[in-house]
């Protein structure tokens, strides 16, 4: 018997799920400002380095809550370490399209963007803290 038990809940209620959009909305606001104040390259360079960061973390949090219960302590435990190394692997792949697939670009808005995403994902405990629980 698998001691593995699949979860259920669609996406969209996983307990990240609130953090990965109030990451998006950043991203987008990110995005607009860096556009009016600096000009369109810089705009879709900062929505590129937000994404770089939504991106992974959205896989990660896919791969984490994947599994639930005591019974599968064991699977969770294994879904953190791939979650977070297939996390590593998708920003340094996406960094690597963004610096050779997108010209014109501009690199200081691409790192704003992404330290934009960074610091929504660091704020996460106070943000899923003020979300009722399941």
């Amino acid at each position: 018997m698998d001691a593995r038990t699949p979860r259920k809940a669609p996406f969209h209620q996983l307990p990240a799920f609130p953090v990965l959009m109030i990451q998006a909305a950043v991203t987008v606001a990110v995005a607009l400002s860096l556009w009016f104040f600096q000009g369109a390259v810089a705009g879709y360079s900062g929505l590129l380095g937000g994404l770089i960061a939504l991106i992974p973390n959205a896989y990660f949090a896919y791969r984490v809550y994947r599994y639930f219960g005591a019974r599968s302590a064991r699977a969770i435990v294994s879904e953190i370490f791939a979650g977070e190394a297939g996390k590593l692997i998708l920003t340094a792949a996406l960094f690597s399209v963004v610096w050779v697939g997108v010209k014109p670009l501009e690199a200081v808005a691409v790192f704003v963007g992404y330290l934009a995403g960074l610091t929504v994902s660091g704020c996460a405990p106070l943000i899923v803290r003020r979300f009722p629980k399941h």
